[in-house]
């Protein structure tokens, strides 16, 4: 693993004018000596990147969210991939986020600052570190991002998770403290709003939990975290190239042709005019589907979800309340599952996640009932189970909700062998991609990379079966 320090304050998509207060004067080559403030910017805009970024654009090929139509992304769209394709996203999550994230923490505990920033800090590790566990399995964890372990250890992915989780909880207490806030400004997502940044960390918790089956601490976590969608963290941006939406610039870019919607599951699930439509007598998906795409299927990067200015999600209320409706089936029971469906349907009436516009479109998310879900209801045409038919419902739910995000890549995979989950074709051969695969870079120069090294359609090991 790179072992550089890489303090990505200033990358295209941030304003710095507007994250980075007029007095102060340091030298962002030199991290020694950059204040911890600055840092913690570093280590969030990374976050954006590795959200927003290549790793989000290539999880949704393999999600069923795009199709790769030419040159490096028709070959990513057939699963013709290899070590050296995951080099610079591998950097993405270890250095740009997780490096500058250890930094924030370290100095402010060598300068006395211990609560809300290193509170924040620690979330923004283990966001990464969550995030990449799912992807690659077994990752480094004790000693990743530190530039003293030159060739740092793996951990097993479970044991990974559990430390991610443990992770969580102490930022939770830090921040709890309300003390020794970021300055003004440094924290872009909340600018140290400290009730806003635990409300995160649960639902990062739930999300977690949800990665590994754990649905009944999943449902506990999601209860205490995002509960409007005033405490959404989300990659906020402007409507000058410097700052614009990261989807939007790769649309636009040279290489925008490349990605498409067109003949994906996704759109097929929002297509009035596909067999396969979600919409019934209480579900209109028609504005929502305008939202995602233009109108032949190509991602909506003039009007909706990929303008230029619109921010991007990375933990959300629409996220919580998905995560209580499955967990809330899975471990409590129906009307559990069901309650929290409708509290999300009822959050997509007013406008929901939809912005530019289409917030304000006749949207149809009627209540669903019981008998919706029983043997010939509107959702259960299959006369299965009614817990059947609702879980298979919230699991499309997640899907369509998750568009573009990592977390649409985690859920098909999670729920692949189970009848309920969202079916996806392989786009070539027979098998479905399963995980990233470890950088070129981490393969010759760590001799701890496993081995053998696990393939491309090898499940990671939350995700295998039997």
């Amino acid at each position: 693993m790179y072992r550089g320090i890489i303090i990505v304050l200033f990358l295209v998509f941030i304003s710095c004018d507007s994250l980075i207060p007029e007095d102060l004067n340091i030298n962002p080559n030199s991290p020694s000596e950059a204040p911890e403030d600055l840092v913690l910017t570093g280590s969030m805009v990374g976050t954006i990147l590795f959200n927003e970024g290549a790793t989000s654009r290539r999880s949704g090929i393999w999600a069923g969210y795009f199709r790769g139509t030419d040159r490096q992304h028709e070959g990513f769209d057939n699963y013709l991939v290899e070590s050296s394709d995951f080099t610079a996203i591998w950097n993405d999550i270890f250095i740009n986020s997780l490096r500058n994230a250890i930094i924030t923490e370290e100095k402010s505990v060598q300068n006395n600052r211990s609560g809300v920033i290193t509170g924040i800090s620690k979330v923004i590790q283990a966001y990464g570190l969550g995030v990449a566990t799912s992807l690659y399995g077994d990752i480094p964890f004790d000693e990743a991002g530190k530039i003293e372990f030159i060739t740092p250890t793996f951990e097993d992915q479970s044991i990974v998770y559990e430390k991610v989780q443990l992770l969580l909880s102490e930022a939770i207490q830090e921040l709890s403290l309300d003390i020794n806030k970021p300055i003004n400004g440094s924290d872009i997502f909340f600018n140290g709003d400290s009730q806003k940044w635990v409300k995160v960390a649960n639902t990062l918790k739930g999300r977690f939990y949800m990665h590994t089956k754990e649905y009944e601490k999943a449902y506990q976590y999601a209860s205490i975290g995002i509960d409007s969608k005033s405490y959404d963290m989300i990659a906020s941006h402007g409507d000058v190239q410097g700052n614009s939406n990261l989807y939007y610039q790769f649309f636009t870019g040279s290489r925008g042709t490349e990605l498409t919607s067109e003949n994906t599951k996704i759109h097929s699930l929002l297509d009035p005019n596909s067999s396969e439509y979600r919409g019934n007598t209480k579900t209109d998906e028609i504005a929502r589907s305008s939202f995602y795409f233009n109108s032949i299927g190509r991602p909506n990067y003039l009007s909706g979800y990929f303008t230029r200015s619109n921010g991007f999600p990375l933990v959300s209320y629409s996220e919580n309340l998905l995560t209580l409706a499955e967990s809330g089936l899975r471990s409590k029971n129906f009307y559990t599952g069901l309650s929290h469906l409708n509290e999300f349907r009822g959050y997509m009436a007013g406008g929901g996640y939809l912005n530019n516009g289409y917030d304000t479109l006749s949207l149809k998310y009627n209540p669903y009932l019981q008998t919706d879900f029983e043997s010939g209801g509107i959702e259960n045409k299959d006369s299965q189970s009614k817990e059947y038919a609702l879980l298979k419902e919230i699991l499309e739910e997640r899907y369509i909700t998750f568009y573009g995000q990592i977390e649409g890549f985690n859920d098909v995979r999670r729920t692949r062998k189970e009848d309920e989950g969202v079916v996806l074709t392989p786009n070539s051969g027979l098998f479905l991609p399963e995980r990233f695969l470890y950088p070129q870079s981490e393969i010759v120069s760590n001799p701890n990379t496993p081995s053998p090294i696990p393939g491309f359609f090898e499940p990671t090991k939350v995700n295998k079966w039997g």
